[in-house]
């Protein structure tokens, strides 16, 4: 056989029988975690995860042939998360969890499954995997990070992932807010200033620095978007990394926007940091490799003043959004003549 046959096959749409077994993959899948090998598995070794993300994660540019053949050897649940441990694991540990899991959702395959199975040590890795999300300079990390944040808040019905994620979102994180604008919208809803001043009633001194991070880790989130984007020129070379990390940002948005439970306060910190507006200011929509970030940005938007009260979820009339317009301009007023 022709190198050149090799390489028309292997670019081919699925790899043979003969290739999935010759492959590296499957070859250390059999030495530590494939089942059908269970007797003869090596001990785990940390090196073997970090060789594997590094040269065939990483090394591919994520490709999605590669994460296949992990996802097909049930990498994630054989061998990455029964050796997770929080507070050993490595960057490149949690980060080929992240891949999988992803890589899980894109074959729509149930996905949660395997950390059901050792849920005292998802909490650990659900923060390990919050703080790449603001410190990894990688583009490619950031938005598998992003993805894999956006389909964590679309697993609300699952426990397990509900009890990490509904922290991020709850009323606390309006801690962020400007202090005149959190008192403009307590005014509005009273009773939520009755759960304002409870919540910090019941912060201890030796908790506040952690539950002060997770108050602040979509706000910081956003701010770091913007840092990227607004560093896009309106003319010149942008990688593609750069581009796609933005729209997988915009849908996380989108998404957060579209679920009730998660839009009730976090719609009001998105507007404190005028995301939607500094987007629209960016030269990304009017370049030509813009098209599908304008498309997003018109639906985030549209979500961002849906016509439904943050408050209760109840669908506001055309004169309840009319009184809303007339409010925020009477509000400029103010400011701007005080």
């Amino acid at each position: 056989m022709t190198n050149s046959s090799i390489t028309q096959k292997s670019k081919g749409p699925a790899p043979t029988v003969d290739q999935i077994n010759a492959d590296r993959i499957t070859q250390l899948a059999n030495q530590y975690w494939a089942p059908h090998t269970k007797q003869k598995h090596l001990p785990f070794d940390k090196n073997v995860v970090k060789d594997i993300y590094i040269k065939e994660i990483c090394g591919s540019k994520f490709a999605i042939r590669r994460t296949m053949m992990l996802e097909f050897s049930q990498y994630l649940e054989n061998y990455l998360w029964p050796n997770y441990s929080t507070g050993l694991a490595s960057h490149e540990h949690m980060m080929s969890i992240v891949v999988m899991l992803n890589e899980k959702f894109r074959e729509r395959v149930p996905a949660w499954e395997a950390f059901k199975k050792r849920p005292d040590h998802f909490p650990g890795f659900f923060q390990q995997m919050l703080e790449a999300c603001l410190s990894v300079a990688s583009l490619r990390e950031k938005t598998a990070l992003i993805v894999f944040l956006n389909h964590a808040f679309n697993s609300m019905e699952v426990e397990l992932i509900r009890e990490q994620v509904k922290r991020l979102v709850s009323l606390s994180m309006w801690v962020s807010l400007q202090e005149g604008r959190r008192e403009q919208e307590l005014k509005k809803a009273p009773k939520w200033r009755k759960f304002w001043v409870k919540i910090n009633k019941r912060d201890t001194p030796e908790t506040r620095q952690k539950l002060e991070w997770e108050r602040k880790f979509l706000h910081r989130l956003m701010l770091n978007f913007i840092d990227t984007l607004e560093a896009i020129p309106s003319e010149g070379e942008v990688s593609g990394e750069t581009i796609q990390y933005c729209e997988r940002f915009l849908e996380l948005m989108i998404d957060l926007e579209a679920l009730l439970p998660t839009r009730r306060f976090f719609n009001t910190v998105m507007d404190d940091c005028h995301l939607v507006v500094r987007c629209y200011l960016a030269a990304l929509p009017r370049r030509d490799n813009g098209h599908l970030f304008a498309q997003l940005l018109d639906v985030l938007k549209f979500y961002s003043r849906f016509e439904i009260s943050d408050e209760t979820g109840d669908p506001l009339t055309d004169h309840d959004m009319t009184q809303i317009h007339y409010n925020s301009i009477t509000s400029l007023q103010k400011a701007a003549f005080a």
